[in-house]
């Protein structure tokens, strides 16, 4: 099959498996970052986890998102959100899976990769890496750029999404890379960050304290109201802030205009969870 005409099927298949983030870059990306990506990440991805060095087969890296709805995580902490994340992060395993599936019996050798590569999340405060980077593969396809906080942003939906890779060996044609840098540099994350693990200064995107992060979202785990959330629900980036009518930032002050809404996300924590 044409490589174009495989790319129409692929995304014919996902519209129909509801995804609405698809994107395709090639495995050469890693090795060789095409120079108008719209941050520069000093150090670059080391050689190790590189898709090629995981799956030497692979040339093409299809990423898949699924957004995370934004009135369910700004109730985080708390069971509500936690259960999302848990449905969204099954979902993106089920339908990257299937899409492995089709290409592998389409005749392309296809593997998914799970959304989390790790076992327990206290795993992460020792070695605080995945074999694999969801979200640098989501930055190679063209889908966003990274905010302050360093997670991905996409004009969609901000950083408000989840993230899986399916490894193929067939050749598809990669999406550009022309996105902005959607960061407006407001650092909200870095001032709402309840451990301080976002640092003020430095390179952008800054580097996380990654073990303060982790052993926070250990802390949570173990009171059934993990992740925290809280950095990815007070940027301003998506339009799905128009959507849910939460472009006016205001809404996370003591702003008594706001009153029913902390009142709301106050009752869900309240609940469900220590």
């Amino acid at each position: 099959m044409k490589p174009v005409s495989l790319k129409k099927e692929l995304l014919k298949k996902c519209k129909s498996l509801g995804i609405p983030l698809v994107g395709f870059a090639p495995v050469e990306r890693w090795q060789a970052p095409p120079e108008e990506l719209p941050n520069v990440l000093t150090p670059w991805i080391p050689e190790e986890f590189w898709p090629q060095s995981i799956y030497p087969e692979a040339r093409t890296v299809i990423v898949i998102g699924l957004p995370v709805a934004l009135p369910i995580v700004e109730t985080a902490p708390s069971i509500y959100y936690h259960e999302l994340y848990k449905t969204v992060n099954a979902m993106l395993d089920s339908k990257a899976n299937e899409i492995a599936n089709f290409l592998s019996e389409k005749g392309y050798g296809s593997i998914y990769l799970p959304r989390d590569g790790y076992g327990d999340i206290k795993i992460l405060i020792e070695k605080p890496f995945a074999f694999f980077s969801h979200k640098h593969a989501a930055y190679l396809a063209g889908m966003g750029s990274f905010g302050h906080n360093n997670v991905l942003l996409t004009p969609q939906y901000g950083p408000r999404v989840r993230f899986t890779s399916i490894f193929t060996t067939a050749v598809i044609p990669p999406d550009p890379i022309r996105m902005e840098d959607l960061c407006i540099k407001c650092l909200r994350c870095v001032k709402s960050c309840p451990v301080g693990a976002i640092p003020l200064k430095g390179d952008f995107p800054p580097s996380v304290d990654k073990k303060l992060c982790a052993i926070r979202s250990a802390e949570l785990r173990d009171e059934y109201r993990s992740p925290c959330g809280i950095c990815i629900k007070v940027c301003p980036v998506g339009k799905d802030r128009k959507l849910f009518d939460r472009k006016n930032m205001s809404i996370y002050s003591g702003d008594k205009k706001f009153e029913k809404y902390h009142k709301a996300w106050e009752h869900v924590r309240k609940y469900g969870s220590k």
